[in-house]
């Protein structure tokens, strides 16, 4: 019989079924902190994944657990990590800025405070890119986080960090925030789970104020991230329980919805592999079709379909999120060391407008039209202009919901990026290639990322030769990827995260066990 205390099983469970040994005392939450302590000192020096620990503290809490009489919440006595994203009371919210360490935040934010009221303890704080403005969490003040599939690939951004650990085993539930993949490229990457609520589902006042945004068109979620579909519900009932209000008037006291009573086989959902925009590698769309397949084996009725316009969508998304000419980077990171991403992204967006033109149309005669539309479409606005944007945008959400009421759609399936894992360097050129997400942001519609297989020898890319920086970039990724893992995006309507954890369970359901399902990394 498997020794449910033995430290390689407890570091392999996911929180729910942690939660439920802890309650029945069949293992002390002081044997499972250590057992992740334990799996953090192992992977994390290859990895560098979690950036500040709090092993004493977690101990100490722990302990304190175990002489409850009561379970403290859903998460009484279970490990967790936190984004280096969000406020943890005495500890730096730096994001990847130098100047900013030696500033602790006086208290907990309000999810995090939520965590730890259902009884979670936080064993440490994860890794990030700076500014969290690209798919590699990479910074000046903590340094590169790498991938337990491969070293020489990144987990992921902005939540790479959290991505890392958990499919590692360190951590079995982490905290997240999502503005154009944030969440759901980490958890392809890793070959975990992870959700993106709806806009507004989550308070985002998590942040440090000094990184307040106004920005509204584009709106960043706060989410959770695991090893297990259950496990994203566990979170997400102590996240999205009712009494946000209390603390931030902008969450819409929309009920949270129980993903137990969807009926999966009731379901009509679209997919599709290819978002006309930027091309997946074959075993992206392998994942897609395979998630297909456990959904139509549950009962749904799954249907091709094609999205509307996705690169009309990226000039939107990109339009609204440069909208200042980026000012509000710049400001932040003044005097600060900056990576070649975010200096490239700064230098893009900054521009000037006389030059701006010439330059895109330079870069299209010269075979590389997706850099020219990124140039053209990260430009600073007028007010005018951005609120012309912004009912663009509007139109566009209003004829894509409309679309999926049409085919009497439930859900959506896609890809959640158009690649595997990136090699470390490569999303200086591959920002677009999360279009697949980010698409989703611009929506602002609930979507979760199921891990579903991997990479097969053979397949890694069928990519035809172009002259364009970006699909060498993107064919370079390709190459040498078998064995990575690939997962499939899931998408609901508006307040419909039920429907996306049910169809996500179905998934999961359908493919775990399977050959070449990304069960654990190779550490």
């Amino acid at each position: 019989m498997t020794d449910v205390r033995s430290e390689t099983t407890l570091a392999g469970l996911g929180a729910a079924e942690l939660a439920r040994r802890i309650r029945a005392r069949d293992v002390s939450s002081a044997e499972v902190v250590e057992a992740h302590i334990a799996r953090i000192e192992e992977v994390n020096p290859r990895l560098n994944a979690v950036v500040v620990s709090l092993f004493e503290q977690a101990r100490g809490e722990a302990r304190m657990a175990d002489r409850e009489q009561e379970p403290k919440g859903l998460l009484h006595g279970v490990p967790i990590t936190i984004k280096e994203q969000f406020d943890v009371a005495g500890h730096d919210s730096t994001w990847g800025l130098r100047k900013q360490r030696g500033k602790p935040a006086a208290q907990d934010g309000p999810m995090v405070s939520r965590l730890r009221q259902a009884g979670g303890i936080v064993l440490g704080i994860t890794n990030v890119p700076q500014l969290l403005l690209y798919a590699e969490s990479d910074n000046p003040v903590y340094g590169r986080a790498n991938n337990p599939w491969s070293l020489d690939r990144t987990p992921g951004g902005s939540s790479g960090g959290e991505g890392a650990i958990i499919a590692a085993g360190g951590s079995p539930l982490g905290l997240g925030g999502d503005i154009g993949g944030s969440i759901r490229v980490p958890a392809h990457f890793c070959g975990i789970q992870g959700l993106k609520p709806t806009s507004w589902r989550l308070t985002r006042r998590d942040n440090p104020a000094r990184y307040a945004s106004g920005g509204e068109g584009i709106v960043h979620q706060v989410g959770p991230i695991a090893r297990r579909v259950e496990d994203l519900r566990l979170a997400m009932e102590v996240l999205a329980a009712p009494g946000q209000d209390a603390f931030d008037w902008s969450i819409p006291p929309v009920p949270w919805p129980d993903p137990a009573r969807v009926d999966v086989g009731r379901l009509r959902i679209a997919m599709y592999a290819n978002d006309g925009f930027f091309p997946a590698a074959p075993a992206v769309r392998r994942a897609v079709g395979e998630a297909a397949g456990a959904l139509r084996a549950a009962g749904a009725e799954v249907s091709e379909w094609s999205p509307p316009d996705v690169s009309d969508a990226m000039d939107m998304f990109f339009g609204l999120l440069g909208a200042d000419g980026g000012q509000s980077s710049r400001r932040l990171v003044k005097g600060d060391e900056l990576t070649p991403q975010v200096k490239g992204l700064i230098q893009i967006v900054s521009t000037p407008t006389f030059v701006r033109g010439p330059l895109a149309a330079a870069m299209a005669a010269l075979g590389h039209p997706r850099l020219a539309a990124t140039v053209g479409s990260l430009r600073p606005l007028t007010a005018d202009q951005f609120w012309l944007l912004l009912e663009r945008a509007n139109r566009f959400r209003s004829d894509f919901v409309a679309g999926l009421l049409a085919g009497g759609f439930d859900a959506v399936i896609c890809p959640p990026h158009a690649l595997p894992a990136l090699t470390h360097g490569a999303s200086y050129w591959l920002t677009t290639a999360a279009s697949y997400s980010m698409l989703y942001n611009m929506l602002g519609m609930p979507a979760g990322v199921a891990a579903v297989t991997r990479v097969a020898p053979g397949e890694e890319s069928d990519r035809p030769p172009s002259k364009d920086r970006v699909d060498k970039a993107a064919a370079q990724v390709e190459r040498d990827s078998a064995g990575l893992p690939v997962g499939v995006q899931v998408v609901g309507r508006h307040w419909r995260e039920d429907v996306v954890l049910a169809v996500m369970s179905a998934v999961e359901a359908g493919v775990r066990g399977a050959p070449g399902y990304p069960e654990t990394p190779p550490l």
